[in-house]
């Protein structure tokens, strides 16, 4: 049995999940999900818990096991508290604002940056520098921080653009440091 399928996923309060034709909704506070489940795997929901159990033994099935679970488990902690994501901005001059459902980012090009945030993603911005990026959608926050943050990638030397907040940015020695050695 995979280790990560066979384990229940327990709902919290305020957080229902249906289950039919193949299709699992889960519903709670902060919005809704759904998920397509593949035939090898059945979704059952009682007393609470959604248990995910499997068809046969075979290498794919036994992946897809593992995969659904973990999916629905995001979208039952999505749906109920969500997910966070912070980003740091780092150089002179660099920041962001919040216009409505638009993030101006001011990065040194030649013209601010509006980027566009999809629904069901919301973003804060403190201090001008530090950008929180919240939804109900693991993936999608995944993605959207991704998008962010390629657009000004944290460079080497004096580690100037975009990085995670929790992102340790490998610092290179520059001429001066190689031409003192030799």
């Amino acid at each position: 049995m995979s280790r990560i399928g066979k384990l229940p996923i327990t709902l919290p309060k305020g957080v229902t999940v249906k289950v039919d034709d193949g299709t699992v909704v889960i519903q709670g506070p902060k919005g809704s999900d759904r998920h397509r489940v593949p035939a090898p795997i059945a979704v059952a929901v009682s007393d609470g818990m959604v248990q995910c159990t499997r068809a046969d033994d075979s290498n794919a099935t036994r992946a897809l096991h593992g995969l659904v679970r973990k999916l629905i488990a995001n979208s039952v902690t999505g749906v109920s508290t969500g997910f966070t994501r912070a980003l740091e901005i780092v150089g002179v001059g660099y920041r962001a604002e919040v216009k409505g459902k638009a993030l101006q980012l001011s990065l040194g090009y030649s013209h601010p940056i509006v980027y566009q945030l999809p629904d069901g993603i919301d973003a804060k911005v403190d201090r001008q520098v530090l950008v929180t990026i919240e939804g109900n959608n693991k993936q999608l926050l995944g993605e959207v921080c991704a998008q962010i943050r390629a657009l000004r990638p944290p460079e080497p030397y004096k580690g100037k653009g975009i990085k995670y907040a929790n992102e340790h940015i490998r610092r290179k020695a520059g001429k001066a440091a190689g031409a003192a050695g030799r």
